[in-house]
């Protein structure tokens, strides 16, 4: 008899150490992507301010600009994101014209890992004014690209509440792209020469509205590049990103900020966008406003991109690879 309820014990023991080793296991697991998420009020907090006439479109070399890349710095020391450079600025010459990257800076956890990079970018410029309508000349470029900078600046700030990112971050939002990707090029470049070791990078370009009629919430540019489209739904555990035909047509892959770190780098290098050509009609136009935009949609597709972002910076091995 006490043979057997010792045997009745040590089942009993072993079954509730194998329950408590899956709690914890799944504990570490939400610990890894638990954090405030981003919420649409956030979202328009950012979105105001970028996409106001105050900042007049932002075009290379302003005023507006200016006040918009001021305005990204002190995100980033709100939230503790540090700068790459001696400052946040990366200047570089736009055709003549003196203008900036704005980099901030995490770096990884993880003592072998964080020797590798990922970057999450977008542009931050746009084309200051066009055509007139109603009297309105001011191209606010909410959608093209207010709406990417909100997406990497509330990445920016969840990731830095995390405090776990084993690989190293750079988040950039990059200046004169609308005069030829010239902001990336630059950096592209600067930082090949000084051995940078990227892993892979994520753009955000035109996120602002959902796509029609599609059962992924955005897509990726250069889908058949690389399997990065694959592994971001693997590690979201959804149909997060799809293939878009009319990005291929429209050659999307080379028409952003990744194309310049893929080409000099030779790694994955993608943009994230759900502007399909047929959901919003105000592209470089004075109607591209904030309040064309849908804050609870762009809110639900940051925070779905973080579980996959989270994997990507910590997972130990390069998953994402070129095809």
């Amino acid at each position: 008899m006490k043979k057997y309820i010792s045997l009745v014990c040590i089942s009993f023991l072993f079954i509730n150490c194998k329950q408590v080793t899956k709690a914890q296991s799944k504990a570490k697991q939400d610990e890894v992507i638990s954090t405030e998420e981003t919420k649409a009020a956030d979202i328009a907090s950012i979105m105001n301010f970028l996409a106001s006439d105050e900042l007049d479109g932002r075009d290379t070399g302003s005023e507006g600009l200016e006040k918009a890349a001021q305005f990204i710095e002190e995100e980033f020391k709100k939230y503790g994101v540090m700068p790459y450079f001696k400052t946040f600025r990366d200047p570089f010459d736009a055709k003549g014209t003196a203008t900036y990257n704005v980099v901030g800076y995490l770096k990884g956890k993880d003592e072998a890992l964080a020797k590798e990079f990922i970057i999450i970018g977008a542009h931050f410029d746009h084309i200051g004014t066009a055509k007139s309508v109603n009297g309105d000349t001011i191209a606010n470029g909410a959608n093209d690209n207010a709406a990417g900078s909100t997406a990497v600046l509330s990445i920016a700030k969840q990731f830095a509440q995390l405090k776990n990112n084993k690989r190293s971050i750079l988040f950039v939002l990059f200046g004169a792209e609308e005069k030829g990707l010239l902001g990336s090029t630059h950096l592209a470049k600067l930082l090949k020469e000084n051995n940078f070791e990227l892993y892979t990078m994520v753009n955000f370009e035109m996120v602002g509205v959902p796509l029609n009629d599609k059962p992924y919430k955005a897509y990726i540019t250069g889908y058949e590049v690389s399997n990065m489209a694959k592994k971001i739904n693997d590690y979201s555990g959804s149909e997060l990103i799809g293939f878009l035909p009319k990005a291929k047509e429209f050659q999307l892959f080379q028409r952003s900020d990744n194309y310049p770190f893929y080409s000099t780098f030779n790694v994955p290098c993608q943009t994230i966008s759900t502007f399909d050509f047929t959901n919003y009609k105000y592209y470089h136009h004075v109607d591209d406003e904030v309040s064309e935009m849908n804050f609870d949609f762009m809110a639900t597709l940051i925070n779905d991109c973080i579980p996959a972002l989270v994997k990507i910076a910590n997972t130990p091995t390069k998953e994402i690879k070129l095809n």
